[in-house]
C-alpha cells in the first residue's frame, strides 16, 4: 500500500458536491464527553473565570459558530491529556457552557463539528484543535506540519486538492487557549493624555528595542519587562517622545515558509490572538502571566508620560489562503469569517497574506471592536495604528469610508477617545486612500516620505510638494474638517531602509531573508553618496551624516505628527536590507554601543533638541491649517514662503527649477487660542532648506518680520547651544545640502 493510498484510508476525499447529511468519520467518532458543562451565558464571548451560583468558582466558555453543527471544549491537563466537553447550549448562535471547577491557567481548545463543502466555503474539520478568537492568553508555538490543514497538503490532483478533508489531528502542532483571571486595576495609573498636536511618536519593537541593551538584566532583554526597564525608558524620556507605537503585540506566529528556512516572523504581521498579549515578549511564562507582565510595562510608561499606541493587524489573519493551517477562525465559521470570492472555495484576498477579513458582516466588526475596547479599558493602552485599514473598510464595492467599522469606531464612547492612526492602504484595487478616511482619524502619510526622500537626494526640480508637506499637507487633509495632525509623518519606518541605510545604499540586500533578493520594494528613493554600504571615505561620510541631520530637523519641524523610528536615531543599520520581518537577530535590533560613537551619538543629541524644540513653540506644532494671509495690511502672514533673495514666493517661483526654499512660520500672526480664548504669541522661526551641492546665499526677511535672527540649527555646522546672530536684512550663507533653522525672538 503506497503513503497516498494509507492516508485516503483516513480521509473523505469529495469529488463532486458532497451529500446534504454526509455520515461523519475519523475525527468525528469520538466518546461522548465525560461530563456535561451547566448551561452558563452566552455572553460575554470567550472564557471567563467568575463565581458560581452555588458559591463555587468556574469558568464560563462562549464560543460564535454560526453554521457549527456541534462544539466540543477541549480541556488539556498538565501531562497534555485532553478531555472533551461537548457544549449543548446553543443562543443566538453562539455555543456556551460553564464548567465548575475550571481555573485560571487551564489550556484549553475547541473542535467544531459541521459540513464538509469547500465548494459553498464550509470547511468544519473536528479533527483540528482551534483557539479561542477571545483567548487572553496563549500558551505553546504553531509548528509547521501538514496536519495543521484541513485540507490535504500535496494531494496528487493539485485542483481539487483543497477539497479533500485531511482527517488527521492538529493537537500536537498547535497551540492553547489559556484561561485567565482579571485581578489586575488602573487605581495609581495616569494615562498621559497628549494632545494630537503635542505628539511625537517613537515606532519601536518590543523585543527589538532591548535584546543588547546592556543595562537591561539579560533575563529581561526582549520582553515587556525590558520595555518598562529604568534604562530603557530614560532613553525615550531624553529623547522626548510622548508615545511609543509599539509593532504587533497580539500573539503571533511564524510562517511555514519561515519555518522551513529556520526564520520566524519577527515583526509579528501574522495575528493568531487579537486579545492575547505575545507569549514570546514575555519574562513572566506563557500561562497567563504575560497580561500582568503588559500591564505593568503600560503603567510604568505611562508614569514616564509616554503613551503607548499598538500596531494592530486586523485586515487578514495568520491562517492564510485555503492551504494554510486551521488554527482558529477558518475551522470555527470559514465563510463567517473571511472574505471569499466569487467561487466560494477561495479568499478575496486584499492584504497579499492569503486571506481578508470580511468586515462587513457584524459579527467580524464585533470581534474587532471587542478586541480593541479590551486593550483601551483592561490593558491601558492609548491608541492604534491599523495595518493596511483600507482593508478593513472594504464594502461590496471597493473602499467605503461610510463603512460600518468606520461608523461602529467614531461613535463608541471608548475607542472614539484614543487615537487611531490608518495606513491608509491595501493591496486591492482602488485601495489607496490616503486622504480619504474620516474625522478622528490620522494616517500615516507616505507622499510625506516619498516627497522629503526626493528632495534631499536632488531628485525633485521644484519644490511645490515640498511646500505642501512641511506645512501639515492641507491638500490631502483640511478637507472633511480634519487637521494638520491627521498627518503622521515619516522618512523611514519598520517597512524599508533605516535612516543610515538610506543614505547609505542605492539597492536593497536582503539575501539573508532567504528569498534570493526579490522580496522588499525596489522604490526606496535612497542615496547612498558615492559608495554602496560602509566606507571609510571621510567625504561620504561626512555628507551621509549632514543628509541623516537634514531628514531628522525636516521631520521634526514639519506640521503634522512626526514620527520617529527606532534607532534611527542611533544611527542603525540593517546593512541594507529594507524587509526585515524575519531577523530576529543583531541585524533587527538596535545596537546601543552606536551611543559611545561620537559620530551616531550626536543624533540622538540633535533629535532630542529638535523635539524639546517643537515641545516648547506652539508655532511648530499649530493645531490649525495655516491661510497664509495677512493678519493687517501690510503686516505678518501667519505662513510665508521665500526665495533666496528673501521675496516672498510667486506662483512663477513655484514653478521654476529650485532646490532652495525658505518657509517663515510667525508667532505673533498664529490663529491659536489659549483655553481662555486669547490669541496665542510664540516666536517667530525661519526654515532653510538647500537640497543642492553649492552654497547658496540667502537674504533674511526685514521688517515687517523681524530685525534680527539667531542661528539654533545648522546642519552645515552643527553646535551646541544658541548660534550666531543675524541683522535683517541681511543674509546667510546656507550651505550645500543643508538645513538651517533660524529664531526671531517674540516682542516683551
Amino acid at each position: 500500500m503506497t503513503a497516498w493510498q494509507e492516508l485516503a484510508r483516513s480521509t473523505r476525499r469529495e469529488t463532486g458536491r458532497p451529500p446534504a447529511a454526509a455520515p461523519e468519520r475519523a475525527a468525528d467518532a469520538q466518546p461522548a464527553p465525560p461530563a456535561d458543562p451547566w448551561p452558563g451565558s452566552w455572553q460575554p464571548l470567550g472564557a471567563r473565570f467568575r463565581t458560581a451560583p452555588d458559591g463555587g468558582c468556574g469558568t464560563n466558555f462562549a464560543l460564535w459558530a454560526a453554521g457549527a453543527e456541534a462544539v466540543d471544549l477541549c480541556l488539556f491537563a498538565e501531562d497534555g491529556t485532553e478531555t472533551r466537553h461537548r457544549l449543548t447550549e446553543q443562543t443566538f448562535q453562539t455555543w456556551h457552557g460553564y464548567l465548575p471547577g475550571v481555573l485560571p491557567g487551564t489550556r484549553y481548545g475547541y473542535r467544531v463539528h459541521g459540513r464538509w463543502d469547500p465548494w459553498t466555503g464550509a470547511r468544519w474539520n473536528p479533527a483540528k484543535l482551534l483557539l479561542d478568537p477571545y483567548a487572553r492568553a496563549i500558551d505553546g508555538d504553531y509548528t509547521s506540519h501538514d496536519a495543521t490543514c484541513s485540507a490535504v497538503r500535496g494531494w496528487p490532483e493539485p485542483d481539487v486538492a483543497d477539497t479533500v478533508r485531511d482527517n488527521r489531528d492538529s493537537a500536537p502542532y498547535v497551540p492553547r487557549a489559556v484561561v485567565v483571571h482579571d485581578d489586575d486595576d488602573w487605581y495609581d495609573d495616569q494615562r498621559p493624555k497628549t494632545p494630537w498636536a503635542e505628539t511625537v511618536l517613537y515606532e519601536v519593537h518590543v523585543r527589538g528595542f532591548t535584546m543588547r541593551h546592556p543595562e537591561v538584566p539579560p533575563e529581561l532583554r526582549g520582553t515587556y519587562a525590558g520595555l518598562a526597564h529604568p534604562a530603557a525608558i530614560a532613553h525615550l524620556t531624553r529623547l522626548g517622545v510622548t508615545a511609543v507605537e509599539l509593532l504587533p503585540v497580539h500573539h503571533h506566529v511564524s510562517e511555514d515558509h519561515l519555518q522551513a528556512r529556520g526564520l520566524t516572523n519577527y515583526w509579528g504581521y501574522n495575528t493568531l490572538g487579537y486579545f492575547a498579549p505575545h507569549a514570546g515578549f514575555s519574562a513572566s511564562g506563557s500561562r497567563g502571566g504575560q497580561v500582568g507582565e503588559f500591564k505593568r510595562m503600560v503603567r510604568a510608561l505611562h508614569a514616564a508620560g509616554i503613551e503607548v499606541i499598538l500596531d494592530v493587524v486586523y485586515n487578514h489573519t495568520a491562517e492564510a489562503g485555503v492551504m494554510g493551517p486551521a488554527l482558529s477562525l477558518r475551522g470555527i465559521d470559514n465563510g463567517g469569517y473571511y472574505r471569499l470570492d466569487r467561487s466560494r472555495r477561495g479568499y478575496a484576498d486584499y492584504t497579499g497574506c492569503g486571506n481578508t477579513l470580511d468586515t462587513r458582516q457584524p459579527h467580524v466588526v464585533r470581534l474587532i471592536t471587542d478586541s480593541l475596547r479590551y486593550w483601551v479599558g483592561e490593558m491601558g493602552v492609548d491608541g492604534f495604528r491599523f495595518d493596511l485599514a483600507a482593508a478593513l473598510a472594504r464594502g461590496h464595492d471597493g473602499v467605503e469610508m461610510h463603512h460600518p467599522f468606520l461608523a461602529a469606531v467614531s461613535q463608541d464612547p471608548v475607542l472614539s477617545r484614543v487615537k487611531l492612526i490608518a495606513e491608509p492602504w491595501d493591496v486591492g484595487p482602488g485601495g489607496y486612500q490616503v486622504g480619504g478616511f474620516p474625522p478622528l482619524w490620522a494616517e500615516w502619510n507616505d507622499k510625506y516620505r516619498d516627497t522629503v526622500r526626493d528632495f534631499w537626494r536632488g531628485a525633485r526640480p521644484d519644490v511645490r510638494e515640498l511646500g505642501y508637506r512641511l506645512s501639515g499637507s492641507s491638500d490631502l487633509y483640511q478637507r472633511g474638517g480634519r487637521r494638520p495632525y491627521a498627518s503622521v509623518n515619516f522618512v523611514t519606518a519598520h517597512d524599508g531602509f533605516t535612516l543610515r541605510d538610506l543614505v547609505s545604499y542605492n539597492r536593497k540586500h536582503n539575501e539573508a531573508n532567504g528569498e534570493q533578493n526579490r522580496d522588499g520594494t525596489d522604490d526606496n528613493r535612497s542615496w547612498n553618496h558615492g559608495a554602496e554600504g560602509e566606507t571609510d571615505d571621510p567625504a561620504v561620510r561626512t555628507l551621509r551624516r549632514r543628509q541623516l541631520a537634514n531628514l531628522l530637523a525636516t521631520l521634526l519641524l514639519s506640521g503634522g505628527v512626526p514620527m520617529l523610528t527606532a534607532g534611527d536615531e542611533l544611527g542603525r543599520t540593517q546593512h541594507g536590507n529594507n524587509n526585515a520581518y524575519c531577523q530576529d537577530n543583531e541585524t533587527g535590533w538596535l545596537d546601543w554601543s552606536l551611543l559611545d560613537d561620537p559620530e551616531w551619538s550626536s543624533l540622538t543629541d540633535l533629535v532630542s533638541r529638535l523635539v524639546r524644540l517643537r515641545r516648547a513653540h506652539p508655532v511648530l506644532r499649530q493645531r490649525a491649517f495655516f491661510s497664509g494671509r495677512e493678519t493687517v495690511p501690510g503686516g505678518q502672514r501667519d505662513l510665508a514662503w521665500f526665495t533666496p533673495r528673501g521675496e516672498q514666493m510667486t506662483e512663477a517661483d513655484w514653478f521654476a527649477p529650485t532646490a532652495v526654499l525658505g518657509m517663515l512660520l510667525s508667532g505673533s500672526a498664529m490663529s491659536e487660542r489659549d483655553q481662555r480664548g486669547r490669541p496665542l504669541a510664540d516666536d517667530s522661526f525661519l526654515l532653510l532648506v538647500n537640497a543642492g551641492a553649492e552654497p547658496v546665499p540667502f537674504a533674511l526677511p526685514g521688517a515687517p518680520w523681524a530685525d534680527s535672527y539667531e542661528t539654533v540649527v545648522d546642519t552645515a555646522a552643527p553646535a551646541d547651544g544658541p548660534g550666531p546672530h543675524h541683522p535683517a536684512p541681511g543674509s546667510v550663507l546656507l550651505g550645500g545640502r543643508s538645513l538651517q533653522l533660524l529664531r526671531v525672538p517674540a516682542p516683551d
